[in-house]
């Protein structure tokens, strides 16, 4: 789907009735913190050509506390809406004021779905329904 097309469909819908759904990895870092693990090629054909053996094979993508527990409550059945609920509930003191939650997560969303790291449900379905 090509950047217009996302854009025509996110001017229909409310980004906090959107569900997100994690497209790659992560691991939990000694200090509690998430590496979301982006493979460095994506064709497992270049991947043997182009890698070197001494390499990692993942990029590793270091988040903070609060991006690493918004990574961990995606989930692929709760909203952002619900996030945003989840989010003021553990860091209530931290995330002042708690209006402005759902500003900050549906940014950091954006940016992941930017990267692709994560998708929408409803844009899944979305494509689907187009192909049939």
């Amino acid at each position: 789907m090509n950047f217009f097309q996302r854009r025509r469909i996110f001017k229909k819908i409310n980004f906090l009735d959107l569900t997100p759904v994690q497209s790659i990895g992560h691991e939990v870092r000694d200090d509690g913190g998430i590496n979301l693990l982006m493979p460095r090629f994506k064709n497992k054909i270049n991947a043997a050509l182009f890698q070197p053996n001494s390499k990692e094979k993942f990029i590793f993508i270091k988040l903070d506390r609060f991006g690493g527990h918004t990574w961990l409550l995606i989930d692929g059945r709760s909203n952002v809406s619900e996030i945003c609920a989840k989010l003021n509930e553990q860091f209530s003191e931290e995330l002042q004021p708690a209006e402005e939650t759902g500003t900050r997560v549906t940014n950091f969303l954006s940016m992941l779905y930017d990267q692709r790291y994560i998708s929408f449900l409803e844009i899944q379905d979305k494509k689907e329904q187009r192909a049939q």
